[in-house]
């Protein structure tokens, strides 16, 4: 007889709903090990782009082998809006009032955060299932993303509230799961208890999202006209947001200073501060800005650069690490990567496929463009092929959901 998997995760989508998600790849692979799957989500996800115009609160339908149930929730616009958090509470109550008589003797539990509320069900679920394991996954650590990125105070009552939440979600959890390597640190500092096990399963890659088609390539005008301005010159790429959080104020009077007109930037995305970063490099010939780009073209974009940036303001968050898609999607692309960050760090020096500065210093910045804009191709791309091997042999799903059943 399978062993059957709940899954509370508000935000949890398939391809259909245009983004598909970390829990999503993972239920599937569950099934496909031979688990039974039952997902509870929300239908409202600012990652996805549409959903299925559901009638009841409730609706559950089999998606490749998973009993999905979406459950009708509140909508919102802004991801740093009140109405988020409302959607928040509304999707764990509707669970709480709605869904839980709908579950039958699972043998495993999964209460996933973006949404911090979920492992609150958990642990009645396994208060009503004693046989059940309970797996609390953190892929934000609240409240501490709460005070450190939203600028909020340790003594909001909020943050309080969620600090609350935080505790008792580690406590009584048969297990925590990180998508961040240092997890098991934060979780000491806020238990005191060294007895919780905690894991780092990160995010994975499938390796087929990041096949190149040369004759799609050729045909858009956008990448076109972007590889006829670079050819030649020595690009550094960044692709994401481009907001506060970003950190990329250093990169931008760095920018100003670089005098060398064969080297170029190429900013990949959209957000709060494009214009203005825009408006400050208008005198600037070697800088581009595309805007927002559609997922399944970046990595086109991503094989036009020669090196690839992050930054990341100086956090507690990052303290514990990371597991970022722009990571992988960097790593996939085979290109080396400029690291201006003071985290925990990984992935990067794991596979030896690029750089770590520190963050906000414009001198060692400049420098390490300097340097490696006077390198050889090969030697570039040699460094870049080390981050996609580490990726094949690291991070794809197989070897992730593996990893899960391992702790299962």
């Amino acid at each position: 007889m399978s062993k059957k998997i709940v899954i509370l995760a508000k935000y949890a989508s398939s391809k259909r709903e245009g983004f598909e998600t970390r829990t999503f790849k993972l239920a599937r692979k569950f099934v496909q090990l031979g688990y039974e799957v039952d997902l509870f989500t929300s239908d409202s996800n600012h990652l996805a782009l549409k959903f299925p115009n559901f009638n009841k609160i409730i609706n559950k339908e089999e998606v490749e082998g998973i009993s999905v149930f979406w459950i009708k929730t509140l909508k919102y616009k802004k991801t740093n809006s009140i109405r988020r958090v409302l959607s928040w509470f509304d999707f764990e109550l509707k669970f709480f009032l709605l869904c839980r008589n709908q579950i039958h003797y699972p043998d495993i539990i999964i209460a996933t955060s973006l949404s911090p509320f979920s492992i609150i069900n958990g642990i009645f679920l396994k208060r009503k299932f004693k046989k059940a394991k309970l797996y609390s996954e953190i892929r934000d650590i609240w409240p501490l993303t709460l005070t450190e990125e939203g600028g909020y105070s340790k003594y909001h009552p909020f943050a309080i509230f969620l600090g609350v939440i935080e505790k008792l979600g580690y406590k009584k959890s048969d297990a925590v799961v990180g998508t961040m390597p240092n997890l098991s640190e934060h979780v000491y500092n806020i238990t005191r208890d060294k007895s919780i096990p905690v894991h780092c399963i990160p995010f994975g890659a499938d390796l087929s999202d990041y096949y190149i088609d040369y004759k799609l390539f050729q045909k858009d005008q956008d990448l076109s006209k972007i590889q006829k301005k670079l050819k030649g010159k020595f690009t550094i790429g960044y692709a994401g947001s481009i907001g506060l959080s970003n950190g990329l104020d250093c990169l931008i009077q760095v920018i100003k200073k670089i005098e060398n007109p064969k080297i170029n930037f190429v900013f990949l995305g959209d957000g709060g501060l494009r214009k203005k970063y825009q408006e400050e490099l208008k005198d600037c010939s070697n800088v581009y800005f595309t805007g927002k780009v559609k997922r399944e073209k970046v990595k086109y974009y991503l094989n036009l650069f020669d090196v690839l940036y992050f930054s990341a303001l100086p956090s507690k968050v990052w303290d514990y690490g990371w597991s970022l898609n722009k990571m992988i999607d960097y790593m996939m692309a085979g290109k080396p990567v400029l690291a201006a960050y003071d985290g925990h760090k990984s992935m990067i020096n794991e596979a030896n496929c690029g750089f770590f500065i520190q963050s906000n210093n414009e001198y060692q910045l400049k420098m390490k463009i300097e340097d490696l804009a006077q390198r050889e191709t090969h030697e570039l791309s040699e460094i870049g092929k080390k981050g996609t091997k580490w990726i094949i042999n690291n991070r794809k799903w197989d070897t992730i959901a593996e990893n899960y059943i391992n702790l299962f």
